[in-house]
């Protein structure tokens, strides 16, 4: 398949990416991902000194399957919505059967009086393969311009 191509599936599954997240329709976001897939958020800054200390990581699917249970029925977290922004998607190259993304992203949570806020900014480094005759996310990696965000990360980024 061709890199234009692929970069219009790869802006379609971000899309739907953010748009599961943000209709907190969690349950289906875990549909974007292999079984195999990697999710890690890190700081900018453990990237930069090589420092491998993540704020999550879940080394397979049903380790995010047990986040969003865990979310549903035994957090207590700010209630809040959230809006994702994401930049253009890049396709960046393609090796061993998978393609490598990046694209900036914004999110922002807004309480349930209304107040908007800047939660969280950063990049994304993804790597996606083709399972059925879609797109999946096998490695996600959120990497945060900050080293920290304002309240308990709750909902994924």
């Amino acid at each position: 398949m061709n890199v234009s191509a692929v970069r219009e599936m790869a802006n379609d599954l971000m899309d739907e990416y953010a748009e599961r997240i943000d209709a907190n329709r969690l349950e289906e976001w875990l549909d974007l991902f292999t079984e195999d897939a990697t999710y890690q958020i890190i700081p900018r800054e453990n990237v930069d000194r090589g420092l491998p200390v993540s704020i999550m990581l879940c080394t397979n699917k049903n380790m995010l399957r047990d986040r969003i249970v865990s979310l549903r029925e035994a957090n207590e977290y700010n209630l809040h919505y959230d809006r994702h922004i994401v930049g253009n998607v890049r396709v960046k190259e393609h090796q061993g059967g998978r393609w490598r993304l990046e694209a900036n992203y914004a999110v922002f949570q807004i309480n349930l009086e209304g107040q908007a806020r800047l939660f969280a900014v950063g990049r994304y480094f993804d790597e996606v393969r083709y399972e059925g005759a879609r797109l999946l996310f096998c490695k996600k990696q959120a990497v945060l311009d900050s080293f920290s965000v304002p309240t308990l990360l709750a909902t994924p980024l």
